[in-house]
């Protein structure tokens, strides 16, 4: 057989594998939230509390560090464990990537993930048109939150946070938070693309900060077999990370994605037929100086 004739089965064998990484996600959300529902909806008690504090299996206590720091800023006294459980959390986010939170275990990710979907789809414009938000905006929203817990003695983002809201939504039944997560799914279709987790919520820009010197990345091993066809940079729900990475090398820079911007989705990793993007550990993202776990892409 001619390599003109086997190029379509190539492309449809790799087709069939340009979702691999967004199931394992999915999966991992509904398994998450599924462990939390088990015990009110089942009586079946894996994990006790809430995303925000919570103990699994009975002996191993989880805190979400933002929330513990807001916490402490609000001038309240943390139990040991709890401390405990948010070194836990900071020490795994550290290790892989504050932001793998976002795109594997946040339950606003999926809501974020349909509005782009539909956004693309339906070739809406947003209403700001070609201008875009700074995606600092959300380390200011950061600072505010924690400035306001410390100024109102109290947890003060979790008042308002549409991943808290929908958690207890989900949970308890409290059908208000609902609300919140459909104006964030509006303000992502309607508004800025990826407006929410990419240019305003804190919890997102406090986790790429814990997260900055993880040694967990994706990488673009392969990035001389790149063809340009885009597919990885409209995948990318944070786009801007991918460049350096991919066109770097003229300048020095490594092929990992070092950006704590990334979220570890790997959905460049799905849909490059390729097989330009891996999994890497990394020290440094300079130039040579990176080592590749083993291959996960099909041949």
């Amino acid at each position: 057989m001619s390599r003109i004739a086997e190029r379509p089965l190539a492309r449809r064998t790799a087709s069939r594998h340009r979702s691999r990484w967004l199931v394992a996600r999915r999966a991992l959300q509904l398994l998450v939230l599924a462990a939390f529902l088990a015990g009110p909806w089942a009586g079946l008690w894996v994990v006790r509390g809430t995303l925000a504090s919570s103990e699994w299996f009975g002996v191993l206590p989880l805190t979400d560090p933002f929330v513990a720091l807001q916490s402490l800023l609000a001038h309240r006294s943390l139990a040991p464990i709890a401390l405990f459980g948010a070194g836990v959390v900071a020490a795994f986010y550290v290790v892989f990537g504050g932001r793998s939170f976002c795109a594997w275990v946040c339950p606003i990710n999926p809501v974020t993930d349909l509005a782009a979907s539909l956004r693309t789809k339906l070739r809406l414009p947003g209403l700001l048109g070609a201008r875009r938000l700074d995606r600092r905006l959300r380390y200011g929203v950061l600072v505010v939150a924690l400035a306001s817990s410390a100024l109102l003695g109290s947890v003060a983002w979790e008042a308002i946070n549409p991943i808290t809201l929908l958690h207890r939504a989900l949970l308890f039944g409290l059908v208000g938070g609902y609300g919140v997560v459909l104006a964030v799914f509006l303000f992502d279709l309607l508004v800025v693309p990826r407006g929410w987790c990419g240019h305003l919520c804190p919890v997102g820009a406090f986790y790429g900060l814990a997260g900055r010197a993880a040694v967990l990345h994706v990488s673009a091993p392969r990035r001389d077999a790149c063809t340009q066809c885009g597919d990885c940079f409209r995948a990318c729900p944070e786009p801007h990370v991918i460049a350096p990475a991919l066109y770097g090398a003229g300048h020095g820079r490594g092929p990992t994605i070092a950006s704590a911007d990334c979220t570890r989705c790997a959905r460049c990793i799905d849909v490059c037929d390729e097989h330009v993007f891996d999994w890497q550990w990394r020290r440094s993202d300079r130039e040579g100086r990176a080592m590749t776990l083993p291959r996960t892409n099909p041949k």
